[in-house]
């Protein structure tokens, strides 16, 4: 399934990247600077939008294997000598606390085994005063027809589309890791099915 996926991941997301989400990359790394981890760095689609004069050195984690070997590919096209690829999943991070000054999710705790795990990771690397830049697709309104919608295909989703899930509830993860959520927007992505067009985008400071 991991190679599959990531063949077809960047042809997946193409409409989507036309759509919204090339604008929504480069608006949440514009600031990204300092030691920057980014997880599930995938096959490097944030890649062109970090500003390499801000970054001074940026982790890209990257469990899959099929998904580390574009990435690198990628990554050798990009020559972005401050860049690094470890193999590392989110709910395990080989670093020590207060290691970075940013960490970035694009898309990736939908699909993370244990969200809650990963963002209590995520608060341990990040420093005082250290900001989370998210851009996830979430849950829907819980008393929408949408919402009722999406667990009735949870299921199903989560096997076709690489442990996926639409029923995050990824703001209240937040707060629960210690993150400041005030930040954050609702927003809607474009040219994806309507199940996973609920959005949350911004940055969510660690407490």
């Amino acid at each position: 399934m991991g190679r599959i996926l990531a063949a077809f991941y960047d042809l997946m997301l193409a409409r989507a990247e036309r759509s919204c989400l090339r604008a929504w990359r480069a608006e949440l790394l514009a600031d990204a600077g300092g030691e920057v981890l980014e997880i599930g760095a995938g096959t490097g689609l944030d890649l062109p939008h970090y500003r390499r004069a801000q970054v001074r050195r940026l982790v890209l984690a990257e469990p899959d294997p099929a998904m580390r070997r574009r990435l690198g590919r990628r990554l050798a096209a990009d020559a972005f000598t401050a860049g690094e690829i470890v193999d590392a999943r989110a709910e395990a991070l080989p670093f020590g606390d207060a290691s970075f000054d940013c960490v970035v999710s694009a898309l990736v705790l939908c699909s993370v085994g244990d969200p809650r795990l990963a963002l209590a990771e995520l608060h341990r690397v990040l420093r005082p005063g250290g900001r989370l830049l998210l851009l996830e697709h979430v849950a829907a309104a819980p008393d929408s027809r949408l919402h009722r919608w999406q667990r009735r295909i949870d299921p199903l989703w989560r096997r076709c589309a690489g442990g996926c899930r639409l029923v995050r509830e990824t703001r209240a993860a937040l707060v629960d890791a210690g993150f400041a959520v005030d930040a954050l927007e609702r927003r809607e992505l474009r040219g994806v099915p309507s199940l996973v067009r609920p959005a949350i985008f911004g940055s969510a400071p660690r407490r």
